[in-house]
């Protein structure tokens, strides 16, 4: 069974859609089957996959409102060799329809039973608020993938977002645990940054990633191209850092593995 990760946060401008496109192109270049579910309307992943929005046929609101089977949904050709369900502004549309429909929470897990299966790793690009699409998703996932920039008011926003995490697997789903928290546009030569990073491993331990996304002109770069960085410029330090997440991510899911296998034992 595919593991499906959230990556969110509800301060926008963290690098959230940026790691969602680089990750997933990550794991695909390790010969990993990759899924990428766009829920944000802006539809940045989805051009930064190299799928023009405008001109999608079926997207995120037709899987969700519509209920279209996800087989007709999900587009197999993008620039980073994974496949995904696109967004784009018609997707604003689903988050307000959702609040009249019955088990609203629930209604991407069930579209998602179908085809869990095929995939190694499913990543949902979450929109930066708590709408009832962030709900769809941290329902649907079996954990939280927490990207921040290493500055003091994201501080505060984590533990706002940690307590969102909290209630909701609580609420729609009991397994929802935090994947990771993830540094991004890092920059070690600021003092702040590194004090607070040292913050975050002191609170978080192992939690926090050990790969560091460095702040890159080329990742920057690389979305209006619509191409994740390792195609746009594999030799650049943002295309190498999304690699090395990808490595510490498998080993981190093929550890829980042995372990849950230890305690069936």
């Amino acid at each position: 069974m595919g593991r499906i990760i959230a990556i969110a946060n509800q301060k926008g401008g963290v690098g959230k859609t940026t790691t969602a496109v680089n990750l997933a192109a990550s794991m695909a270049a390790t010969r990993r089957k990759v899924l990428l579910i766009d829920l944000d309307p802006q539809g940045n992943a989805t051009m930064g996959s190299g799928v023009d929005k405008y001109s999608v046929d079926n997207t995120a609101y037709e899987l969700l409102i519509e209920q279209k089977p996800i087989e007709e949904v999900i587009i197999r050709e993008t620039n980073g060799k994974y496949h995904l369900i696109a967004a784009n502004g018609d997707t604003t549309a689903a988050d307000i329809k959702l609040m009249e429909e019955f088990a609203r929470e629930q209604r991407l897990a069930n579209a998602l039973k179908p085809v869990v299966d095929h995939y190694d790793f499913i990543f949902i690009d979450c929109p930066p608020s708590l709408s009832m699409l962030t709900v769809n998703a941290m329902a649907a996932a079996d954990s939280v993938l927490v990207p921040m920039q290493c500055e003091y008011f994201a501080l505060e926003g984590l533990t706002a977002l940690m307590d969102t995490i909290e209630r909701l697997a609580e609420a729609v789903n009991p397994r929802l645990t935090i994947e990771g928290i993830l540094r991004t546009m890092y920059d070690p030569r600021n003092r702040l940054a590194n004090d607070v990073s040292e913050q975050l491993k002191n609170h978080f331990g192992d939690k926090v990633y050990r790969t560091v996304i460095p702040r890159n002109v080329r990742l920057a770069e690389a979305p209006s191209f619509g191409s994740p960085a390792m195609y746009y410029d594999k030799s650049s330090s943002g295309a190498k850092a999304y690699l090395a997440l990808a490595g510490e991510l498998i080993r981190r899911a093929e550890q829980q593995k042995q372990a849950d296998v230890a305690a069936e034992a």
